[in-house]
């Protein structure tokens, strides 16, 4: 029996993959990449985000401190 393939077992990202995971637009995707916080790849006509790039830009934003002003 074949195992069903989890996010886990995903090595790149598409954008709207990328997107979804990580709760953000496009736009906001796209303008990670344009400055540089984000490498992508491109195949083709198809622009990927690698897992490891997609953890190390999670890992990069800045961590929320107690007592700043929390957006709703």
């Amino acid at each position: 029996m074949r195992r069903q393939m989890t996010d886990d077992d995903i090595a790149a990202f598409t954008i709207d993959e990328y997107c979804r995971r990580y709760r953000i637009c496009r736009e906001t995707a796209y303008r990670e990449i344009r400055a540089g916080r984000l490498p992508a790849r491109n195949l083709g006509r198809k622009n990927l985000v690698l897992r490891a790039d997609a953890e190390a830009w999670a890992a990069s934003l800045p961590e929320l401190r107690t007592g700043q002003a929390v957006r709703p």
